[in-house]
């Protein structure tokens, strides 16, 4: 039986300080004929849920805003019109909880946990139905808690608009979430992986996943040119997460009519003294330049059986946070002390 009171994460204000993180306890919600309790026993943070706080992210977000997009747990009630959950079912949740087909639009743009809508970092959570996918039978709840944003993110940048296909190339920027799901959807459907870093010791985990050659951006500035010296025609598919700091490089690396996928800004929103990207820049480098924002229900799903049948494990970094450690682990996150994804345990 779930516990009579929830205790929940709470940002108060978005005032550039982790500080403003609060716990809170709160009643149990009640259970809708369509919807599900599922015991919190896993989140996992991006880098958006820091830039929250931060007062960095470039969507509105709700007052009094209980965070995080990412949760995995155990379904412990459900309502009595529910037909694809019961109880003791693993599961994990959808970023966007009404985005399950198609392309994205408005409405569904406006439904994303941890920012529009009340998220994950909270003992207990109802959801509707639709807005939950079973987890991979083959992770724990720690390892599934990684999925909603940085792995179907990655996902749809693979196989979104111009299916990946083996043989093909693909660029990996650092070593956050999306860019080590990347590589690992890469290297499983046969694809060569190019990775950057500025890490002796993050260039070799690379290469222990994987990665069958390694940049190192600050030795190399000019990198996107190197990049492309080892392909024969240039990248078919790069995950751009730096921002206008590396948009620049990722368009000298890319094929023509290879796809750009824009998914983040790690790397700040300026780019100093150098010219900023131009729309024409695509024009020039005959490739397509695509923003990303994470994916549906139908490609969560297809990813879900991509991982179980080729038994792909997350890469969660080595420390792994208890609940009461939340502002810890924001700040170890927006720090970049983490390789691969950072995990808050809720149980």
């Amino acid at each position: 039986m779930p516990a009579e009171t929830n205790k929940q994460w709470v940002i108060r204000s978005f005032d550039n300080t982790f500080d403003c993180l609060e716990t809170h306890e709160a009643p149990l919600p009640p259970v809708g004929e369509n919807e599900v309790l599922v015991k919190i026993q896993a989140v996992s943070l991006n880098f958006r849920d820091a830039s929250i706080p931060m007062n960095m992210y470039p969507f509105p977000s709700k007052s009094d805003l209980i965070p995080c997009s990412d949760g995995a747990g155990v379904v412990v009630q459900t309502g009595p019109k529910v037909k694809h959950f019961r109880s003791g079912d693993q599961v994990a949740s959808l970023f966007l909880a009404d985005h399950l087909f198609g392309d994205l639009n408005a409405d569904a743009q406006k439904t994303g946990l941890g920012g529009f809508l009340d998220g994950c970092l909270q003992q207990y959570r109802v959801f509707n139905e639709l807005s939950l996918v079973h987890a991979p039978r083959n992770l724990t709840p720690i390892e599934a808690s990684t999925l909603p944003c940085a792995a179907l993110t990655a996902w749809n940048g693979l196989y979104g608009l111009k299916p990946l296909r083996p043989g093909q190339t693909v660029l990996v920027q650092g070593t956050g979430g999306v860019s080590i799901f990347a590589l690992q959807f890469a290297k499983a459907a046969g694809a060569t992986v190019i990775a950057t870093t500025s890490s002796p010791a993050k260039a070799q985990r690379l290469k222990e996943l994987g990665a069958d050659h390694v940049i190192n951006y600050r030795e190399d500035p000019n990198w996107g040119e190197t990049a492309r010296k080892l392909t024969r025609h240039g990248v078919d598919h790069v995950i751009e997460v730096g921002g206008p700091n590396t948009v620049q490089q990722s368009l000298k690396c890319v094929k023509m009519e290879g796809v750009i996928s824009v998914i983040g800004y790690v790397g700040g929103i300026t780019n100093g003294d150098e010219r900023p990207p131009q729309i024409l820049d695509t024009l020039t480098a005959a490739a397509i330049v695509r923003g990303i924002q994470i994916g549906s229900k139908e490609q969560m799903l297809e990813m879900v059986q991509a991982i179980e049948a080729s038994d792909i494990k997350p890469v969660v970094d080595q420390r792994v946070f208890e609940f009461d450690q939340a502002r810890e682990a924001y700040q170890y996150l927006w720090d970049q002390k983490h390789f691969g994804k950072v995990v808050i345990k809720v149980e």
